[in-house]
């Protein structure tokens, strides 16, 4: 009889934003972090960070650390900057990052996205007649 094998969850915390791709791995409560890998512990080049390849390379970075700790399925959390004066819609890693890590073999669970979103807060900066180029 073929036994199966469990899956053991965790959560892949994706921050995309239009500089930098941040991949964070945590068990399944969010509280112990198992891996941490940014697009720019891959690359040499700062204006590569925020780049799909090197969310592909962070991703498989962070994937081959996650089945060393014995994770071989994650919920996927993509998160853009947001907030009270980021873009609400993330960044070009955030695709990649998803698909390097469903293909290094981890199992993907739901996908969510986390983007803060402000309620009114603070005035955004820019003065009156906004940012003029």
């Amino acid at each position: 009889m073929n036994k199966e094998k469990s899956i053991r969850w965790g959560i892949a915390h994706i921050l995309a934003s239009y500089n930098n791709t941040i991949i964070h791995l945590t068990d399944i409560s969010g509280s112990e972090t198992i891996a941490r890998v940014s697009g720019g512990m891959v690359v040499k080049s700062d204006r590569m960070e925020s780049s799909p390849t090197a969310a592909m390379m962070a991703a498989k970075k962070a994937a081959e650390t996650a089945f060393e700790k014995g994770i071989n399925g994650v919920h996927v959390r993509i998160r853009a900057p947001g907030g009270h004066q980021g873009p609400h819609n993330p960044g070009p890693g955030a695709q990649a990052a998803i698909r390097a890590l469903s293909r290094m073999g981890l199992k993907i669970g739901t996908i969510e996205d986390v983007t803060p979103i402000a309620h009114d807060g603070c005035r955004k900066k820019g003065g009156k007649r906004g940012r003029r180029v």
